[in-house]
């Protein structure tokens, strides 16, 4: 009889440790499969916006009709086939859509205010600016900023031939107004900024090129001055 007893213990004992290696074998498949689910349904869910409008909750009743990824495709294609367009990109957030293009290096302010007239001119044809982007019926539409420069950021913006222009059109604004960022507005106070920064540089170079006394030459120094007390 205690035999037996013993034995159904011991069974006892085997199915209780059979139904916690099932519990633990079940949670830790949980935990490896979630993240992969969840990854999974981002990208699904990501594939599944492709050519919806680009623009976030706080613009909800606003930007309408809106601006999707296929518009952008097909401006950014419009804008890089432009003559004397080297380099293109454009990117949409917070409600503004901005156009970057690079133009030759030896472009004046004239020929960058130019292309950005012409860019303007192109982007119409794919958004037109009275629809998307001018305010009506007290709805919110988009910005729009073109950007265009002769130099990027790899290259010497500080010289004189740099040339940065934006041409902006907002959405309260009935028509774009280009402005040349790349010359002072102030010529006279920039010019003494820039020469201010040169007076510091030539004193900080005069400074580090006036020797400096060793540590041997103070301690020679020190004994003199005590010998001489003495």
């Amino acid at each position: 009889m205690k035999q037996t007893n013993n034995k159904a213990n011991r069974n006892i004992k085997k199915s209780h440790r059979s139904r916690r290696t099932v519990a633990v074998f079940w949670i830790c498949l949980i935990l490896v499969l979630a993240p992969i689910v969840v990854l999974g349904w981002v990208l699904f869910s990501s594939a599944m916006d492709t050519g919806s409008p680009v623009f976030g909750n706080r613009y909800e009743g606003d930007l309408d009709p809106s601006i999707t990824k296929s518009d952008l495709k097909t401006v950014d294609e419009k804008v890089a086939g432009l003559d004397g367009v080297q380099a293109e990109f454009s990117n949409l957030a917070s409600a503004t859509l901005r156009v970057y293009a690079q133009i030759s290096q030896d472009a004046t302010a004239d020929d960058a205010t130019a292309k950005a007239q012409e860019i303007y001119s192109t982007i119409s044809e794919v958004l037109d600016p009275s629809v998307y982007f001018t305010q009506a019926d007290g709805k919110k539409m988009y910005d729009l900023e073109i950007h265009v420069y002769n130099m990027d950021s790899s290259q010497d913006r500080t010289s004189d031939a740099f040339v940065y222009v934006i041409d902006t059109k907002t959405s309260s604004m009935t028509a774009p107004e280009c402005q040349t960022v790349s010359e002072a507005r102030y010529p006279e106070l920039a010019e003494q900024l820039r020469q201010d920064v040169e007076n510091r540089k030539a004193a900080a170079a005069a400074a580090s090129a006036s020797p400096q006394p060793t540590a041997a030459a103070s301690a020679d120094a020190g004994t003199t001055d005590s010998t001489e007390g003495q």
